[in-house]
């Protein structure tokens, strides 16, 4: 039988390639998005008692009331946004399946959806397997801000949706107030829904301050706003995050989500609502992440590559354009096999491939998981 692919264009991520070659060559991987340091033991603990006690079972298909309310709280004091817990939160699996269940909701064939590019890789086909399509600009290198007058240019009546990513994967460029009145004057003038990629909301540096679409009623009463646990607290593989949005686009969002997950992990839900009160766990966490940013950026003046600077997540960039032509695909796959360190080729974040010689590192390791990886890489010289 033959099958009609609807996503033609999609193979193997470039997280799965680089992270292979990483195990194949025993290669330091600071490609992929998880840290190699232990979670907090309270969370852990908490989510042995949880089980221990019989939460084993199906929570509320919108996930566990009680966690709801937690959110709505921290929404509250973070944000000054009176989110209703019963209406406008929902858990997800992740936030990579609360952004999929998002455009799901509301997309249909010849849709259009803005994306700027470097652009976070599950985006594009999201957009794609929903009969929409993708309308890209890319960032303004390098510095990564948003070209407004292009967005403005590229809007048409068959606009949908632009989606926003702050902090940005794979940059780590943050909003500005700029930004957020350049996106109120678009919204005002236009009937465009807004998808927020916020998952690395408390990943942010250098005393800036997360705009969070949750801060301004204008945008919010459009947007889905999607947050991750796992990265908040350092736990990916448990696959959990919420989406915010509005009741009635909470409605459509549910509408796809119990049909798809229905329910997500229960033990876990009980002790993330339990150890959301404990808030220093998520306010301090800027200062404990920037300061591993610190920590590997220094050590990489040793080397030849040039920072970009990051201001948010856990990644930051650095170019090397200067010292070879190599493709950042080419040098990647070099760095991984003769010198043991895998990255991320930042051409693999656009969909035509648009090389600026920059690769992306993953710098939320133990100290000496990043100072062994940058010895590696002092031996390059281009």
């Amino acid at each position: 039988m033959q099958i009609q692919s609807k996503l033609p264009d999609v193979g193997t991520t470039i997280f799965t390639v680089m992270s292979s070659l990483a195990l194949q060559h025993h290669a330091i991987n600071l490609g992929q998005g998880f840290p190699d340091f232990m979670m907090n033991d309270e969370l852990v603990n908490l989510v042995n008692t949880a089980m221990q006690q019989g939460n084993n079972q199906y929570v509320h298909m919108n996930g566990l009331p009680l966690l709801r309310e937690r959110l709505a709280e921290k929404c509250l004091k973070l944000y000054n946004n009176s989110i209703q817990a019963d209406d406008e939160i929902t858990i997800t699996p992740g936030g990579t399946y609360a952004i999929y269940t998002a455009l799901t909701a509301v997309l249909n064939k010849g849709d259009e959806v803005i994306v700027f590019e470097p652009a976070y890789d599950s985006y594009i086909p999201n957009i794609v397997i929903n009969g929409a399509t993708p309308v890209l600009i890319s960032l303004e290198f390098p510095s990564y801000t948003i070209p407004w007058d292009e967005v403005k240019a590229k809007i048409t009546s068959r606009t949908k949706m632009i989606m926003i990513n702050s902090p940005h994967n794979p940059t780590g460029m943050v909003l500005s107030e700029d930004d957020i009145i350049q996106l109120k004057e678009i919204v005002s003038q236009h009937d465009i829904f807004i998808l927020s990629d916020e998952v690395y909301e408390h990943l942010i540096f250098d005393n800036k301050q997360h705009l969070s679409l949750l801060r301004y009623p204008e945008l919010f009463e459009r947007s889905f706003v999607c947050f991750s646990f796992g990265k908040t607290y350092h736990c990916t593989g448990w696959k959990l995050g919420y989406c915010i949005a509005p009741k009635a686009l909470s409605n459509e969002f549910r509408k796809v989500h119990q049909f798809n997950c229905f329910s997500c992990n229960s033990p876990m839900q009980v002790a993330l609502a339990a150890y959301l009160q404990n808030e220093n766990a998520y306010l301090h966490l800027a200062n404990e992440i920037q300061a591993k940013r610190d920590y590997f950026r220094n050590l990489m003046h040793t080397t030849p590559f040039k920072l970009i600077p990051s201001y948010g997540s856990y990644f930051e960039c650095y170019s090397y354009g200067h010292l070879s032509n190599d493709s950042d695909f080419d040098l990647a796959v070099r760095l991984t096999k003769d010198y043991g360190i895998a990255t991320i080729p930042v051409s693999s974040f656009y969909k035509n491939k648009t090389d600026n010689k920059v690769l992306r590192f993953c710098f939320t390791k133990k100290e000496e998981t990043l100072h062994e990886a940058v010895e590696r890489l002092e031996k390059w010289k281009g």
